[in-house]
């Protein structure tokens, strides 16, 4: 095999597309372990048994699009443009509808419209708005990314960084509570992710923005050199990422909001 160069490499992941939400380009190319509790699984499991369903920042669409038993209504809001047009061409084979939405803005959905509201790793979790549009006895189910999560790679790119400050999950807890909602599963997973070249570093970082926010090749030259380097010295780099599951149940009596 002809071995690429760094520079070919960084181009082909700046040019290939990242809009949607499947990490399908970097087959062959990079591998990350799967939490033991079966995201999808539990989600259809809990789809199939309601009425009405609501997911959040669903992306483009890939998890739910995978539903084989979607509810009656199935509804789903997506903040990123192009992955809009992306969940809305998936979401048509299961009668879903999309929804775009402002980051960080209240749902254009009527208070106590959801047996079950659901998210695969949230941008931010708006805990007092899934608590509005979960009727009595709906519940939250969510697999979230988890303080620190690929560490190494931010670090390898930005140099030290302090201790994370958010995405704890005795915060996700706490604000669950304090909206109103009863937690009634906890589960962390640390998961192992190898990158076999420069290229999947570089679109990896392109799509999971938050991992180096102002992420640029052009800035990071040095850097994604350097990395070029040590692949090729050490054969791949590690990193690892966190996850947790939780699911919280709104009380099928009294007040949300008031905890």
């Amino acid at each position: 095999m002809v071995e690429r160069s760094c520079a070919a490499l960084i181009a082909e992941a700046t040019a290939a597309p990242v809009d949607g939400w499947g990490f399908g380009w970097l087959d062959g190319r990079a591998t990350e372990e799967r939490p033991p509790w079966g995201y999808a699984r539990r989600s259809a499991d809990r789809m199939a048994a309601v009425d009405a369903a609501l997911d959040i920042d669903t992306g483009g669409g890939e998890v739910l699009a995978e539903v084989p038993q979607p509810p009656p209504l199935l509804v789903a809001t997506e903040a990123w443009p192009p992955n809009v047009a992306v969940a809305r061409r998936m979401l048509r084979r299961v009668g879903g509808r999309v929804v775009q939405v402002a980051p960080r803005s209240r749902l254009p959905l009527r208070d106590a419209s959801f047996d079950l509201v659901t998210s695969r790793h949230p941008v931010d979790t708006d805990w007092a708005e899934i608590a509005r549009v979960l009727r009595p006895g709906g519940r939250y189910l969510s697999q979230q990314i988890g303080a620190g999560t690929m560490r190494e790679l931010s670090e390898a790119v930005l140099g030290p960084l302090p201790p994370p400050a958010t995405r704890h999950t005795a915060q996700a807890v706490a604000a669950a509570r304090s909206a109103g909602l009863d937690v009634v599963r906890l589960e962390r997973a640390t998961l192992r992710a190898v990158f076999h070249d420069v290229g999947a570093v570089v679109w990896f970082l392109r799509k999971v923005v938050w991992t180096v926010p102002d992420f640029d090749v052009d800035r990071y030259r040095p850097q994604l050199e350097r990395l070029y380097a040590r692949i090729r010295a050490e054969g791949a780099f590690v990193a690892h990422s966190r996850r947790f599951l939780i699911e919280a149940v709104r009380p099928a009596t009294g007040d949300v909001g008031s905890a």
